[in-house]
């Protein structure tokens, strides 16, 4: 099987660099993003805990997922030679080498379920914010989200890992048109009695993300109605001032109301190439940029939070300021 991103030396090459530069922007921009929250005391709320969660997730495809296709790629590139394990995962029997996909297609699959399910806490926190702003700081408690990070990601590597411990019909392995760690069907292995496993995957994802969009809808209705009476009302001092939501508050409901649109949109193509191998389709090129267009989406965060959020912004500012005066220069 060919497809375009390694017919030739020079397409290799292309797409070499562009996991590695995929690769320093992802783990940059999420050390960052995780530095930031975690050293100004005005994050350290139960939105900057879910942001940092989610930033781990990322942070955890930067440092194992994309590098080992990195790996993978040079390899076959340098050597013109499969690696050891590359033909011989363990459903072959016979005492093969243990194959690493087992490691990295659960991480990279549990990272996925970490960030969809954090970007619903992100969602229902602020939603809550915005609907019932009075019992805010009630609701949303510091151990409450604690334990909401932990289930999201037990939950996550967990719903990873159901179609093999579950299943004798999948394993992971190295799949040469994604250039990723992707589950497969057993050779000779029945798709009819196993499908379903794998759809599992989609319809959980997006149940999670229309959810999430279905309550995006409410908070933004609620922030319609109070722009609607805020300019009517002559005096916006007959709102009280602890019954409406503060500027802070619907800003960061957008922000957030952003990432859902952009990780669906990143999501999507993934699901789509699911269902399609599923059926019996290969489509070989859509599923490179379909896994590739969702790994991207590891380093968008960041660039996210620098345009909509002054104080993320302000904690850069003073995080590379103090950097730079750390290494003063010589009089």
């Amino acid at each position: 099987m060919c497809s375009w991103c390694c017919c030739s030396l020079l397409n290799r090459i292309l797409v070499i660099t562009f996991m590695v530069i995929l690769t320093c922007g992802v783990v940059v921009g999420n050390i960052v993003t995780v530095t930031v929250f975690l050293r100004s005391r005005q994050f350290r709320t139960p939105q900057g805990y879910l942001k940092v969660s989610l930033a781990l997730a990322d942070m955890m495809v930067g440092l194992l997922v994309v590098p080992f296709s990195v790996y993978t790629e040079i390899t076959l590139m340098m050597s013109g030679t499969l690696p050891v394990w590359y033909q011989g995962y363990s459903a072959t029997g016979g005492g093969r080498p243990w194959q690493p996909c087992n490691l990295i297609g659960v991480v990279f699959a549990g990272c996925t379920f970490v960030s969809i399910s954090t970007i619903f806490f992100l969602t229902v926190e602020r939603s809550v914010a915005i609907l019932k702003p009075l019992h805010k700081d009630s609701v949303i408690t510091r151990r409450r989200t604690f334990l909401l990070i932990f289930l999201s990601w037990v939950t996550g590597f967990l719903l990873a890992t159901a179609p093999l411990l579950f299943s004798d019909r999948f394993v992971l392995e190295y799949n040469e048109c994604s250039r990723m760690c992707n589950y497969a069907f057993v050779p000779k292995a029945s798709r009819q009695s196993s499908w379903n496993i794998l759809l599992l995957f989609p319809a959980f994802d997006f149940i999670i993300l229309g959810s999430t969009l279905a309550i995006n809808v409410l908070s933004f209705s609620s922030i319609r109605r109070y722009s609607k009476k805020r300019k009517v009302l002559t005096e916006v001092e007959n709102f009280a001032g602890s019954l409406r939501p503060s500027f802070s508050d619907i800003k960061a409901a957008k922000t957030i109301a952003i990432l859902t649109l952009i990780f669906t949109a990143s999501f999507s193509p993934v699901a789509a190439f699911v269902v399609g191998n599923v059926i019996g389709y290969r489509w070989c090129n859509f599923s490179f940029f379909a896994f590739w267009i969702l790994a991207s989406n590891s380093c968008c965060n960041v660039i996210i939070y620098s345009v909509r959020d002054r104080r993320f912004r302000k904690g850069l500012h003073q995080l590379f300021h103090k950097t730079l005066h750390a290494f003063p220069g010589k009089n």
